[in-house]
């Protein structure tokens, strides 16, 4: 596949003036879904990849190979440029690189490296904790000179917003630009004050994540450079709703035939891609 005009796609967004709502995903029918939907972008988180993958929390018991070959999956799915969580990289800044060999190679087509201290360390309580700025920069730099494809986005992520307040975020912000990542990706803005103060000392394009219900505007955000802002993960929770709402009925005795909320063969069609396998098999398998 063309990964690379994928990836063309992508940073078209980041180079426009608008402000993206990405869908979140977490399989190729919902990617296929998405794109049908005339999404611009897909977002395939590590909490999702975790729920989806391991039926666990988001504790970063997932690991890097369980992560990009669910990210293939999407990708091999459906034509949406996909951004994906890739959380610490899975460890040092070494272990950064191998992430973003194995991300560019299951064709995504952006990736956040993000500052936080993973796994939760000993001790910790579960509080949030950030790595030191400077192996912060050695992650991105790490990032930057391990791709292969230049037109793979590499964002430097922090949730120092939310952990260690505005002015080191921006002290981050800049030593990660410094570092030659594309994009700057913020979890934890809360205020349109926080927001301001970050952008007008930033210059690369900007992602949130985790924001206050202020941040909702898209016009204002992307007047203050955000070119992508995460809505948070509703389908994945959604879809293990109507799982169980689905299996409760049918445990107490409703028949298949009186179930609701069921899609109609011809949608099932359409998101499987019937049409394109029923013209394999008439040109490849003599199909009649």
């Amino acid at each position: 596949m063309d990964w690379t005009s994928r990836r063309a796609r992508f940073r078209d967004i980041l180079a426009g003036n608008q402000c993206m709502y990405p869908a979140s995903v977490f399989d190729p029918i919902s990617g296929r879904i998405a794109q049908d939907l005339g999404f611009e972008t897909g977002i395939f988180a590590g909490s999702v990849a975790s729920l989806t993958v391991l039926g666990a929390p988001d504790l970063i018991v997932l690991t890097l190979t369980e992560f990009a070959e669910q990210a293939l999956r999407i990708n091999r799915g459906c034509d949406l440029p996909l951004l994906v969580d890739a959380d610490h990289g899975y460890g040092n800044a070494l272990n950064v690189m191998r992430t973003v060999q194995e991300l560019e190679t299951a064709g995504v087509c952006a990736l956040s490296i993000e500052d936080t201290l993973l796994p939760n360390a000993f001790a910790s309580g579960g509080k949030a904790r950030l790595v030191s700025l400077d192996e912060g920069v050695g992650k991105m730099r790490a990032a930057v000179r391990a791709r292969r494809d230049s037109a793979l986005v590499i964002a430097g992520r922090t949730s120092a917003p939310g952990i260690t307040g505005t002015d080191d975020a921006i002290a981050r912000a800049r030593a990660y630009e410094a570092a030659g990542v594309d994009a700057l990706f913020f979890v934890g803005i809360k205020s349109r004050d926080q927001l301001d103060a970050i952008a007008s000392a930033v210059k690369l394009p900007i992602i949130v994540g985790g924001s206050g219900a202020e941040l909702q505007d898209r016009a204002y955000l992307a007047d203050r450079g955000v070119r992508i802002c995460l809505q948070g993960h509703q389908p994945f929770m959604a879809g293990v709703q109507a799982v169980h709402d689905t299996l409760k009925a049918l445990r107490d005795g409703i028949p298949p035939t009186a179930l609701a909320g069921l899609p109609t063969a011809q949608f099932m069609k359409q998101v499987t891609r019937d049409e394109d396998y029923a013209r394999w098999t008439q040109d490849y398998l003599g199909g009649n």
